[in-house]
């Protein structure tokens, strides 16, 4: 039985997903609001707090289309906005 960290021989397991390329995650935006976007590797999702959505990550390839997107529970929108760094002036 595999455990969340090991791997297979082709490279990490199912359980824990791909990892989003940094530059990928630099350049692309929420199409709803045009956000920055936080990636969510447990969940293999794209998610814009602004745009309440999580857009799913499907064979290693964001889907970016809301008609696709996941709406964010309020629990999600609430845990998000406890861990946000305060606006400084």
């Amino acid at each position: 039985m595999m455990t969340g960290s090991e791997t297979t021989p082709h490279g990490p397991s199912a359980k824990h997903g791909m990892d989003v390329d940094p530059k990928l995650l630099e350049i692309l935006v929420c199409p709803l609001t045009k956000g920055p976007l936080r990636y969510d590797r447990a969940a293999q999702e794209l998610i814009s707090d602004e745009g309440g959505l999580a857009y799913p990550i499907r064979d290693g390839i964001p889907i970016m289309l809301v008609d696709e997107a996941r709406p964010l529970s309020d629990d999600e929108r609430a845990g998000f906005k406890a861990h946000k760094p305060a606006a400084t002036s």
